[in-house]
């Protein structure tokens, strides 16, 4: 029976944690992996433009053996109104799994309806749950734990917020998100988080004895006219020393990249010993070799 991850609310917390243990494992192990996917083929359908996602996935795929294609929406019959149901089921004579980076989540959803092998987001408008997995990964590869901690979210209730709620909410750690008013998450997924999770629009408090703290861009792709406003009602959530300060003395300053140094976090705490950023970004190869394995064998 095939599996998909639209969402982290797709998988078990057995599942979660199999995962990120995995990633450790491959990472620890290095090159010196069998290729358990060789003579598979990922399809990559992205719409939205990517670095880390892109290279991290189609790395993965290689190491464990496979083979990828990469698929840009302007390239194929999609920009000619073929639906998204025929698309669905012709790559899937083709593909063993899809991967795809979209803004809808509906499209993806629907992809995944009508596609006979496993679909996986890479990024959606409202979720980005590959992201969160490599980022738990991170904080148990650093702090040995994902258990009793707290988490700290600073700025735009996002995709990106809303994962680290439903991971939260599985796995149980504390998580607190200082969100700007008319900035918090979505209704519909504070709807599903467990009392562990809390929305609060002061910083320094989230802040507050927080083992890992988060960031990300104030303006995410598709809100480029609504920078100026942003950059206005985001002051004051910037991820700076004087929060730093406030944080368990071995705090993980955390960005899911890319950053925008000198607004969502100052270049002293980005360049800082705190920082895992560039560890997050590698992370995500090898969490998606633990996914891709997981997925098709």
């Amino acid at each position: 029976m095939k599996k998909n991850l639209l969402s982290i609310r797709d998988i078990t917390k057995d599942e979660i944690l199999a995962l990120i243990d995995r990633g450790l494992e491959i990472k620890a192990k290095g090159r010196h992996n069998h290729m358990p996917l060789r003579g598979y083929t990922l399809g990559l359908l992205f719409e939205k433009a990517s670095t880390r996602t892109r290279v991290s996935f189609e790395t993965a795929m290689f190491r464990l053996g496979g083979n990828t294609i990469f698929l840009n929406r302007q390239d194929t019959q999609l920009s000619r109104n073929e639906t998204v149901k025929d698309t669905a089921r012709v790559l899937s004579r083709f593909l063993d799994i899809l991967v795809i980076r979209t803004f809808s989540q509906q499209m993806l959803e629907t992809m995944a309806k009508w596609a006979s092998i496993p679909v996986v987001n890479a990024l959606t408008d409202m979720y980005h749950p590959c992201q969160i997995l490599s980022d738990a990964m991170t904080i148990k590869e650093k702090l040995g734990t994902l258990e009793g901690i707290k988490v700290a979210w600073i700025g735009d209730g996002n995709n990106v917020a809303h994962s680290w709620i439903n991971l939260a909410s599985i796995l149980g750690f504390r998580l607190v998100l200082a969100c700007p008013p008319g900035y918090f998450p979505s209704e519909k997924v504070l709807m599903h988080a467990d009392k562990n999770v809390e929305v609060i629009t002061d910083p320094a408090e989230a802040a507050k004895d927080a083992n890992a703290i988060n960031v990300d861009v104030w303006t995410s792709m598709g809100q480029e006219k609504e920078r100026e406003q942003r950059l206005k009602d985001f002051r004051g959530y910037q991820l700076n020393q004087s929060l730093i300060d406030m944080a368990k003395p071995d705090v993980l300053v955390m960005h899911c990249l890319p950053a925008h140094v000198g607004e969502e976090i100052s270049e002293q705490v980005f360049e800082g010993p705190h920082s895992v950023v560039f560890d997050q970004a590698e992370n995500k190869m090898h969490l998606h070799q633990a996914l891709l394995e997981t997925l098709l064998l």
